[in-house]
């Protein structure tokens, strides 16, 4: 009896120690990331990619209207410098007829004058110059003004594309961003975990794909345009032929109907009339995410089709599959 509570007691310190070592686990591994939570997080990045690539999107337009902007106040800016010196070389015509022989160098020397600003300060201070005409002092006077509007416009305009520029190099970052580490989360996935998790990615978006619902005029082209594109990878930034993100697609099953859209998802819901869930017909433009960040096209039956996301490309899916905010007709 003493030789088995010895033995015992031995086998408890020896157990003791291991623990105290740390030999013998005390809680089990770190369990592998569950499926389901690396798919909400890729999705999450996926997302978070296209809430930027949208941006960007929207950033390209604005960045084309700056562009357009800045050329009209160049070519305006160039037409006032003209009026301007048109204006100038009366005013100094009419120093030299009216004043010829009379202190010339120095009305010459104001008449050349680089310097618009000190000109008119002479001018309006010289002695002898009484009979000059008021309006045409004037004329001059507003011409230089508007012409430094025009000047400070485009400034601004070239300081706003710079900012831009910059907005659009900084959303690009973030796309890469956030798909380096959704690939970098698939990567570290076993082969089997990974292909299960894109192919129930696929199956959750897609289905059986259904036939899109009856259609009629403009629409109907939109729709067969946007059907035909089931399967298609989905890639930020692009907009067709074999390739899409979700506004890329809509701009152009639209434009197949001969209706312009903007390659943006904000952008397009300004695009058209705005209709009720309830009132939805096959064509009409839906949106999803607050603020605005995704954008699909309705085919009836309570369905839609839509560039959905690099895992998934082009797809059809549920009507309320995401966050639902309102839909436009266009046309």
């Amino acid at each position: 009896m003493n030789h088995d509570r010895m033995r015992l007691g031995s086998a408890l310190l020896g157990i003791t120690a291991l623990l105290a070592i740390g030999l013998v686990p005390l809680s089990p591994a770190q369990a592998e990331p569950d499926i389901k939570d690396v798919e909400a997080t890729v999705d999450r990045l996926y997302h978070e990619a296209e809430q930027a690539s949208e941006r960007y999107n929207d950033a390209k337009l604005d960045l084309d209207e700056l562009r357009k902007d800045l050329a009209a106040l160049r070519a305006d800016e160039n037409r006032q410098s003209e009026k301007l010196e048109a204006v100038r070389n009366e005013v100094a015509d009419s120093i030299l007829r009216g004043y010829q022989g009379e202190a010339i160098s120095t009305v010459g020397q104001v008449v050349v004058s680089d310097d618009p600003s000190a000109f008119l300060g002479q001018l309006s201070t010289m002695s002898g110059f009484n009979d000059l005409q008021d309006s045409m002092f004037d004329d001059y006077s507003t011409e230089l003004q508007a012409l430094d509007l025009r000047r400070a416009a485009t400034a601004e305009r070239v300081a706003e594309i710079a900012e831009t520029t910059e907005q659009l190099e900084d959303e690009k970052s973030t796309i890469d961003s956030k798909l380096a580490d959704a690939k970098d989360l698939l990567a570290d996935l076993e082969a089997e975990e990974r292909a299960s998790l894109l192919e129930t990615s696929s199956s959750r978006s897609t289905g059986r794909i259904p036939t899109a619902a009856p259609a009629s005029g403009r629409a109907a082209a939109a729709v067969a345009y946007a059907m035909a594109q089931v399967g298609d990878a989905y890639v930020y930034g692009a907009t067709g032929d074999s390739a899409f993100d979700c506004s890329g697609l809509t701009m152009r099953a639209w434009g197949a109907a001969g209706v312009g859209l903007p390659h943006s998802s904000s952008a397009q819901y300004g695009s058209g009339a705005h209709v009720s869930a309830s009132a939805l017909q096959p064509g009409d433009l839906v949106f999803y995410y607050s603020p605005i960040s995704h954008v699909g096209l309705y085919i009836g039956n309570g369905m839609i089709v839509h560039a959905a996301n690099p895992g998934t490309g082009v797809a059809v899916a549920g009507l309320y599959s995401m966050p639902y905010v309102g839909a436009v007709r266009p046309g």
